[in-house]
């Protein structure tokens, strides 16, 4: 891949955009990890309003620290660069003590953690329409269009993707052409959503470089015949993920309406 010129190109598309638009900028949800690290750099070199947002709920430290370690370097780079603040912990505890928590406690858990993501995106929506800017997504190719590894109206109610064509693996390329700190290049990539140390590896069952071979493989025709062991294995978790998750890749079915219907 042609790093820098890749940079260039999603850096001209979006102030394109947002001009077109007539807005002032982007906001951008900083998780301490790495697409949105990426993500906010790249809408920075716009010379556009950047608005990062640290917005947590019972986040692990480290993930706290490796996001505000890259709002400093990103302000002290970037005079176009603010952030805020937006501590969700209270409004997640509330929320969870006026709605019904019964029921098997791993469905739980992944309700109240796709909860936590559209607490987010309901804060990004806020202040973008305070500071009218833009809500830049920050999901990848794999995450967006293989597994689907995102929340339908959390993370991935956005106004622009500007990394979702680029594989995980590219991702790590733009970081270091980025200059995004090491502390975020060399974590574990993970969504965050459950306050513990659970990787997306470990939440998936296969790593992102793994994923990125089974998404080409599909792309290829491959089928669960042409493999065995640990890439049958791999192949069979993105085909069931990609399957299960299509309603979030897919357009939003309509019920139409027949024309012999309408007619009286």
């Amino acid at each position: 891949m042609q790093t820098e010129k890749v940079v260039d190109h999603i850096v001209k598309w979006l102030k394109d955009y947002a001009l077109n638009a007539k807005v002032n900028g982007f906001v951008v949800g900083i998780s301490g990890g790495i697409d949105s690290a990426v993500t906010s750099a790249l809408c920075a070199k716009t010379g556009l309003d950047v608005l990062c947002i640290e917005m947590p709920i019972h986040q692990a430290q480290s993930h706290v620290t490796r996001g505000q370690e890259h709002i400093t370097n990103l302000k002290r780079a970037y005079k176009n660069v603010s952030h805020l603040r937006a501590d969700l912990t209270p409004v997640f505890e509330e929320f969870k003590t006026e709605v019904s928590l019964q029921g098997e406690q791993v469905v739980v858990d992944m309700a109240l953690a796709n909860t936590r993501a559209r607490l987010r995106m309901t804060t990004l929506y806020y202040y973008a329409g305070l500071k009218k800017l833009l809500v830049a997504g920050t999901g990848n190719k794999v995450e967006d269009f293989g597994v689907g590894f995102y929340t339908k109206y959390g993370d991935g109610g956005v106004d622009l993707s500007p990394i979702a064509d680029l594989l995980k693996s590219e991702v790590y390329q733009l970081a270091q052409a980025l200059q995004v700190t090491e502390s975020i290049i060399n974590a574990a990539p993970s969504d965050g959503l459950f306050g513990d140390a659970r990787s997306d590896e470990d939440q998936i069952g296969a790593s992102y470089p793994e994923l990125e071979w089974a998404m080409k493989m599909v792309e290829e025709n491959k089928t669960v015949d042409d493999f065995k062991g640990r890439e049958l294995e791999v192949f069979k978790i993105y085909k069931r993920l990609n399957n299960a998750n299509l309603h979030k890749m897919n357009r939003i079915p309509i019920c139409v309406i027949p024309n012999n219907l309408r007619n009286k």
